[in-house]
């Protein structure tokens, strides 16, 4: 496979490293590198934390910040480089429950640049005690589970450690 179009999926929990993992995941391409930021911030607390993934990120990205019209994004960039999606999970609090899936899953099938999706793994925790918020995370669960389907790999990251998790297994093809 070569590096034009390929999809990688990085998931994992809070502080699971899963954005370092990316970052070096996206390093692995001879491309200039580009940084699709989801996240606003709305309060000095949200804006020390991006001023900590801008400073750990170091020189040498181009940041594009777009909360919501992360296909317009996507193809505007496409051609550019590598580009780096953090976060999924993010983007589709920001579209306040109208992100289009299937949309943004047709979006990268028709990159001709590598991408690298950064997502949360929310279904690993307790069972919301809400609706609104049960809702969330059972949606975002049907994301993360598209766009593994569309991506050529899919990592997590745990305590700070990469796990692939596709392509796994000598044929990539046969399920577990």
């Amino acid at each position: 496979m070569t590096e034009r179009g390929q999809i990688t999926l990085v998931t994992g929990g809070a502080r699971s490293g899963k954005s370092a993992l990316a970052e070096r995941l996206v390093l692995r391409h001879a491309m200039p590198r580009i940084y699709i930021a989801t996240a606003e911030a709305r309060d000095g607390e949200m804006g020390e934390r991006i001023a900590q993934h801008q400073q750990d990120r170091g020189p040498g990205w181009r940041t594009i910040e777009e909360p919501v019209d992360l296909c317009g994004a996507l193809r505007a960039s496409d051609g550019q480089g590598v580009r780096l999606v953090d976060c999924l999970t993010l983007w589709m609090s920001n579209c306040m429950g109208s992100a289009d899936i299937g949309a943004l899953v047709v979006t990268l099938r028709q990159q001709s640049c590598p991408v690298v999706l950064v997502t949360n793994e929310l279904g690993q925790g307790i069972v919301p005690d809400n609706a609104l918020a049960r809702r969330f995370r059972d949606d975002h669960g049907r994301m993360n589970q598209a766009v593994a389907e569309a991506a050529d790999q899919v990592w997590m990251a745990v305590s700070g450690m990469p796990l692939r998790l596709k392509p796994f297994g000598e044929n990539p093809d046969d399920p577990i």
